[in-house]
């Protein structure tokens, strides 16, 4: 859909997404304020990418990953981004215009708190549309713009108009039948649980497995009155580990799921599991590396721990004296907790904090981490 900016605001903003086109045909240059430093567009540190993280959320540090950026600094901190080129992505509201060659992907774009409103945002705005204009695109489209004060920010400040309107629920996969995989108390499982029936997050809970009877996910399940529960424990005294494998990957599929989901589950899986269901993904108690083949992380204030892979990550954060410890949820591959992020938070640790309380706040950390997380998923294809 093709119109003025004045079309989108009688839309109702909760129901849809606009990509907005700017002609590139002027350059947009405008000066930074005061005490901000612009450096110019190119991949951002790891650090800029942690920020990123801790002050938005979600998974915009995933599309300033995979795209160029130029960042605002002040006194030699992060404290504003814009993202562009960020190819690779599958969303589905990138299908249509922003297929054009002609067209250059503008966004994410994010300014810290405390220095919105001084014009740093349109500066950033400014300085990312001038690198679209110096590498030949003719315009660009700023996509998902899902906000009235948002479409009118663009539309003053570089004369953005709509181009694309989506209704999000038309964007989001059609099929979402989704098995969960769980060891233990199910905290998660009751938030994502709880997201699906009030409409939160799009997906059918199809099923729960679990490996231990005395998971308190099973009472869970049972008191939100799913029917699909079933639980597969290993005997290592009278069952191989390839015979439990077999009946774990019988069980999975007998559920039919479009989205396999681990939270909390602590068995390792075969690679026959793991080709089995290309759609899987894994929250792991920790701030992972965007590259997966990384043994370190850069955190938000510079300084680089380990990436704590593996079933203990938080006690092992703590016996190494981390003073950060996160959340990520990321793909499934062969490789253990190496698959791509999907979305990813930092957690700073509290001095001589214990870890029963740390995984408290871990645990709250995991629930905005997964739902970041599975929207995303609904929205790629």
């Amino acid at each position: 859909m093709r119109g003025d900016p004045a079309t989108a605001l009688r839309l109702n903003k909760l129901e849809s997404l606009y990509n907005l086109v700017v002609e590139l045909d002027r350059t947009f240059a405008i000066e930074p304020p005061a005490g901000i430093e612009l450096l110019p567009l190119g991949a951002a540190e790891e650090r800029t990418l942690a920020w990123i993280d801790d002050t938005f959320g979600g998974s915009w540090s995933s599309e300033a990953y995979a795209g160029t950026n130029v960042v605002g600094y002040r006194t030699g901190a992060p404290v504003g981004f814009a993202t562009i080129d960020a190819r690779g992505m599958s969303f589905a509201w990138l299908d249509g215009l922003a297929r054009q060659r002609s067209v250059g992907i503008f966004g994410p774009l994010g300014v810290a708190g405390g220095e919105r409103g001084n014009g740093l945002g349109r500066a950033l705005l400014a300085s990312a549309l001038d690198g679209l204009r110096a590498r030949g695109y003719a315009r660009a489209v700023i996509a998902a713009v899902g906000e009235e004060r948002l479409v009118r920010f663009y539309s003053e400040a570089v004369g953005a108009r709509v181009a694309e309107r989506f209704d999000r629920p038309a964007l989001i996969r059609p099929s979402r039948r989704t098995l969960v995989l769980a060891s233990g108390n199910g905290s998660n499982f009751q938030a994502v649980l709880d997201a699906s029936h009030s409409g939160a997050l799009p997906l059918e809970i199809a099923g729960l497995l679990v490996n231990d009877p005395a998971a308190y996910a099973i009472e869970r399940a049972r008191n939100a009155g799913m029917d699909s529960v079933q639980v597969l424990c290993w005997n290592r005294s009278t069952e191989s580990r390839a015979e439990y494998d077999v009946r774990l990957l019988e069980a999975a599929t007998s559920a039919q799921p479009d989205l396999v989901l681990l939270l909390g589950w602590m068995h390792l899986l075969s690679d026959s599991f793991v080709g089995a269901f290309p759609e899987m993904l894994n929250l792991h108690p920790a701030f992972l590396p965007l590259d997966p083949q990384r043994d370190e992380v850069v955190v938000p204030d510079g300084t680089q721990i380990p990436a704590f892979r593996g079933p203990r990550a938080v006690r092992d954060a703590l016996a190494a004296s981390s003073k950060w410890v996160g959340a990520t949820l990321h793909r499934v591959t062969n490789a253990t907790d190496r698959g791509p992020v999907m979305a990813r938070r930092p957690l700073r640790v509290q001095p001589r904090e214990e870890e029963h309380h740390l995984m408290e706040r871990v645990h709250g950390l995991e629930r905005d981490v997964v739902r970041a997380g599975l929207m995303r998923w609904s929205y790629e294809r």
